[in-house]
C-alpha cells in the first residue's frame, strides 16, 4: 500500500527548471492502440513519480480496500494559483512520466499545470501480486473513470491546501489518445462537472465486434501499388505456411509463435504499424521496389519486419497467458479490456483483404478462451449502451483523427453540436498526430509537425483546438464546473 504524497513539492511563481535532451522513440508492443514511451528522459516533461491511495472498488458500498496508483506532474509553466490543470491520461500501458508531445506546447501556452494518472493495473499500479483471471475482475474502462474522478478531486484539494483556500478551484481540462482518447472523451461524459472539456484524440468510443473497415483502411493508405504488393506477400506467406510453416516462422524470426493464427496475426500488425504511426514509406518503397524487380516479396516483408517491427514472442499466446506482474504485462492486460469490453476484433473482410483470411472471428474468440478461460468474451453491446459509442451525447468534446490511421473507423469523425470532429489529411498522418506530429512512432519532440506531409494540415486543426480550449475554459465557473 503507497503512502498518500503531496502533489505539489513547491508551488511558487518560481517553477522549476527542468533539462529536456533531444531524443525520441516509442516501445513496440503487441496490440496497443498506441505506442508507449520508451525510457530516455529527454521524451518526458517528468519521470518523478508520486503515489496516492485509490479505490479498488468504485462499486461496492462494503469493499473499502485501496491499492497504490502512480502518478506525475509537471509545474513548470503553472501560472499560480489560477492557472488551468491539464489531466493527461495514460492508456493501455506502464506510464513512465509525462510524454513531451503537443501537450508542453498547449501547457505553455495557457500557463497549465499537467497530471497524469497511471491506468489501474498497467505498470507499477497494479492491486495485487499476480494477473489470474480473478484478479482482473476491476479492470475495466469504468472503474478506470472513478479513478480519474477520485484522482482529480484528490489533486484539487491538495493544490487549495496548498494556496490555504477551501472554497476554490482551477479550471481542468482532460487529454488522452487512443484508448485513453476514448476515456477523455467519456470522462467528459459521465463528469461534465468536472471539467471544462475534453479533447479526444484517435479516440476509440465504438466499441467494435468484427472490425473488416480496420484491414480495408490499411488497404486504402496504403494506396494500389502497396496494397497489390501486401497481398501477394499474403498468399505466399499462407501457401508457404501450409508447405513448411516451421522453417517460414523461422525465416521471420518467430519460431516461438506455434499457433498459425499468433504468426499472421503477427504479420498483419506489421504492416499496419507502419499506416497507424506515419512511417508508410518505410514499407511501401521497399515491397514496390522488390516487386517490380522481381525480387521474392517475402524475404523483403521479412526484413522489414525484422527491422521495424517488435519482438514476434508478444504475440504468443502462451506469453498471454503469463500471469506474473513483468515489463510486458500490458499484453495481458489490454487482451483482458479488449475479450471483456470493447473487441476491436481486426478481422479480415470478404473481399480484397490484405491480411489473412485465417484471423477471423474465431481466432479471436479462441485467444479470448485459451488465455482468459471459459465464459470470457467482450460485451461490445453493453459498453455502446453505456457510452453512446459514436453516438455520444456529449458536450465540449473535440475528436480528432489522422486520414490514414485505420483506428479513425472506431472514433467519432462527425461533427454535432458542442463536439467538433477534424480529421487530419496527410501522408503520413496516422494515430494521435495532433497530438505526436509525425511520424507519430517515434516520438516527435513536442509533436514537430515538419515532418508531416503537410504540416499545414496539422497546424490548422491544432489552431481550432486551441481555439475550443481557449472558449471553453473561459466558459468554465468556479471551482473547475463547465457551464454544461
Amino acid at each position: 500500500m503507497g503512502t498518500t504524497m503531496s502533489p505539489i513539492s513547491i508551488l511558487t511563481p518560481l517553477f522549476l527548471l527542468m533539462f529536456v535532451a533531444l531524443s525520441d522513440g516509442y516501445v513496440k508492443e503487441r496490440t496497443l492502440l498506441h505506442q508507449s514511451s520508451g525510457d530516455d528522459v529527454g521524451n518526458y516533461l517528468t519521470k518523478d513519480e508520486l503515489w496516492f491511495n485509490q479505490t479498488l472498488d468504485h462499486f461496492s458500498p462494503y469493499d473499502h480496500r485501496q491499492f497504490a496508483q502512480r502518478y506525475y506532474e509537471f509545474l513548470d509553466y503553472f501560472q499560480v494559483p489560477d492557472g488551468p490543470i491539464f489531466l493527461k491520461i495514460c492508456g493501455e500501458s506502464a506510464c513512465n512520466g509525462i510524454v513531451n508531445d503537443y501537450i508542453s506546447v498547449l501547457a505553455k501556452k495557457f500557463g497549465a499545470a499537467v497530471v497524469s494518472l497511471e491506468h489501474r493495473y498497467y505498470g507499477k499500479s497494479s492491486p495485487f501480486k499476480s494477473l489470474t483471471t480473478t484478479d482482473l475482475k476491476y479492470l475495466s474502462s469504468k472503474q478506470a473513470l472513478f479513478d480519474l474522478a477520485s484522482f482529480r478531486q484528490f489533486y484539487q484539494d491538495s493544490v487549495n491546501l496548498k494556496l490555504n483556500r477551501t472554497d476554490a478551484g482551477n479550471p481542468w481540462f482532460v487529454f488522452g489518445v487512443s484508448y485513453s482518447g476514448a476515456l477523455s472523451a467519456w470522462f467528459r461524459l459521465k463528469f461534465p462537472h468536472l471539467t471544462c472539456g475534453s479533447l479526444a484524440s484517435s479516440a476509440v468510443v465504438q466499441a467494435v465486434y468484427d472490425f473488416p473497415q480496420f484491414d480495408q483502411q490499411i488497404g486504402v493508405s496504403a494506396g494500389a501499388d502497396c496494397k497489390a504488393a501486401l497481398q501477394e506477400v499474403n498468399q505466399l506467406v499462407e501457401q508457404r505456411l501450409a508447405s513448411n510453416g516451421k522453417a517460414l516462422k523461422e525465416f521471420f524470426g518467430a519460431a516461438e509463435l506455434k499457433i498459425d493464427g499468433d504468426f499472421l496475426y503477427f504479420l498483419a500488425d506489421a504492416a499496419v504499424t507502419a499506416f497507424q504511426y506515419g512511417n508508410p514509406d518505410k514499407l511501401c518503397s521497399p515491397l514496390i521496389q522488390a516487386k517490380k524487380d522481381g525480387e521474392d516479396l517475402v524475404g523483403a516483408y521479412a526484413k522489414y519486419v525484422k527491422d521495424n517491427f517488435a519482438e514476434s514472442v508478444h504475440y504468443s499466446q502462451n506469453r498471454l497467458k503469463n500471469t506474473a506482474i513483468t515489463e510486458d504485462s500490458s499484453d495481458r492486460l489490454w487482451w483482458f479490456q479488449v475479450c471483456t469490453e470493447v473487441a476491436y476484433f481486426q478481422v479480415a473482410p470478404t473481399n480484397d483483404s490484405v491480411r489473412s483470411s485465417k484471423v477471423d472471428t474465431r481466432y479471436h474468440l479462441d485467444l479470448c478462451k485459451n488465455v482468459f478461460g471459459q465464459g470470457i468474451y467482450p460485451d461490445v453491446d453493453a459498453t455502446n449502451l453505456y457510452y453512446g459509442g459514436t453516438r455520444i451525447a456529449g458536450s465540449k468534446i473535440i475528436f480528432t483523427n489522422g486520414s490514414q490511421d485505420p483506428w479513425r473507423h472506431a472514433s467519432k469523425q462527425i461533427s454535432s453540436s458542442d463536439m467538433p470532429s477534424y480529421l487530419i489529411s496527410c501522408h503520413n498522418c496516422g494515430h494521435g498526430t495532433d497530438m505526436r506530429g509525425c511520424p507519430q512512432s517515434p516520438l516527435s519532440l513536442e509533436g514537430n509537425a515538419q515532418n508531416c506531409s503537410s504540416p499545414d494540415a496539422v497546424h490548422k486543426v491544432r489552431q481550432q483546438i486551441t481555439e475550443n480550449i481557449d472558449l471553453w475554459l473561459s466558459e468554465c465557473q468556479g471551482g473547475g464546473r463547465s457551464s454544461i
